[in-house]
């Protein structure tokens, strides 16, 4: 297993991290430490939970997924793991009020209060990487970052990162972290995949000039880039199905994902796999990683079987040709103005 820095900091990852957004809901528990022992067992030191796991979220499910983490990871050696969380930030009525009565504005109370909630949920001491799970940008960010540095001063958190966030907010908590002196964000988590590649509009260079890491979230499209849609087909107990049957503002994002131009793509992405003998689930996984941005992307299954096609990303390069031809495909397809 490759691993990488992330940002400036001294911390090494693996180049792909196990997500757990679906364990306590999706994914029992038992099921949830098959999953995780089996990816500690291929090299994987790298796990992203959140405070408001599980996802789909349920009504006061919020931290079970962190619960199930930590009881999990007291079966192990804490200093072989690298663990990140997240404070929620502003969710925009996602959470329903399950964490702190929905007040989730980032500010020192609400900073400090999720750490120590995240911190007894694990049952542990400390959190590697610590991130903002949306941006509050009506407040002021010196604020937020005051608090997140005092967590690193008192050894509660090692590093600092933010996730869902714009290259306007990264640059400005940048400099506002510089001209205060406090610790900086090292690493942006942002939905990165073939189906989505915005990030490389502006992201990916203040990344590459700020020396700041992508961790990817969902790079097989919320799971699009299974082909498990593929023919206008919304399977039972998929995500995007479910969302489509709820209607409202879940099927309003879940068209975002599952859309003619995403099917069209998926299906000559498959194309592309099967050229190089791969699926594409491993194809996609393999591409998200490969970018000089990236430190580790994250993957999320719900069950065992469904690990192999990822690991099988591990150690693979796309060869020159093969990024050519991907690259092609969003020119035409997803980006046809680009």
């Amino acid at each position: 297993m490759q691993h990488k820095r992330l940002g400036k900091s001294p911390i090494y990852v693996s180049k792909i991290c196990m997500g757990t957004m679906t364990f306590g809901s999706q994914t029992d528990e038992k099921e949830a430490f098959r999953i995780l022992d089996r990816s500690l067992e291929v090299g994987i030191n790298f796990y992203d939970t959140a405070e408001n796991y599980p996802v789909p979220p349920k009504e006061d499910w919020a931290g079970v997924t962190e619960q199930i983490f930590g009881r999990w990871m007291k079966t192990k050696r804490r200093d072989e793991i690298i663990l990140a969380t997240k404070v929620c930030g502003p969710s925009h009525g996602w959470l329903k009020g399950s964490q702190r009565a929905g007040m989730t504005a980032l500010d020192r109370h609400n900073i400090m209060r999720a750490v120590e909630a995240s911190l007894k949920r694990l049952d542990t001491d400390y959190i590697d990487l610590y991130q903002t799970h949306w941006p509050d940008h009506g407040a002021r960010y010196e604020d937020a970052l005051r608090a997140l540095d005092d967590l690193v001063t008192e050894g509660k958190v090692r590093i600092l990162g933010c996730s869902n966030e714009t290259s306007f907010g990264l640059m400005k908590s940048l400099w506002t972290s510089d001209r205060e002196g406090l610790a900086r964000y090292e690493t942006i988590q942002n939905n990165y995949s073939l189906n989505n590649r915005r990030f490389e509009d502006e992201l990916a260079q203040v990344c590459r000039q700020e020396g700041v890491s992508l961790i990817p979230y969902s790079p097989l499209a919320g799971g699009v880039l299974s082909g498990k849609y593929n023919g206008g087909a919304t399977p039972d107990g998929a995500r995007f199905s479910n969302y489509l049957k709820i209607g409202g503002r879940q099927a309003t994002m879940a068209r975002r994902f599952v859309n003619d131009k995403t099917i069209a793509s998926t299906e000559r992405f498959a194309a592309i796999a099967a050229e190089i003998g791969v699926s594409t689930i491993t194809l996609a996984t393999a591409w998200s990683k490969q970018h000089d941005f990236v430190a580790s992307t994250i993957v999320g299954v719900s069950k065992e079987d469904q690990l192999d096609e990822i690991f099988a990303a591990a150690d693979l390069t796309l060869e020159a040709d093969t990024m050519k031809k991907i690259d092609a495909v969003s020119k035409e397809i997803l980006y046809p103005m680009g």
